[in-house]
């Protein structure tokens, strides 16, 4: 079995915020996820950044945490270790 995390990717800090707070609530998390600002690649203006939160696999329902982070115009990403 490989191990595995979601990365949600949020448009920012906004949106990574709140989808951090619901999804605490939703699966009872003990803390929420922590938001970290993903500059992208090539810019320099500090508005352009993407937010992550990263989930360790396995989640109760990633089709209820795609839709929640689609509902803020982010993806879901996985990523093995």
């Amino acid at each position: 079995m490989t191990d595995a995390r979601l990365i949600l990717v949020l448009p920012d800090r906004e949106a990574a915020e709140e989808v951090a707070e619901r999804v605490a609530a939703l699966w009872d998390l003990p803390e929420e996820p922590e938001p970290v600002r993903d500059a992208l690649a090539g810019e320099d203006d500090a508005e352009d950044a993407q937010w992550l939160l990263v989930l360790e696999e396995p989640v109760p329902d990633p089709g209820q945490l795609a839709a929640l982070v689609e509902e803020h115009e982010g993806w879901l990403e996985r990523d093995e270790m």
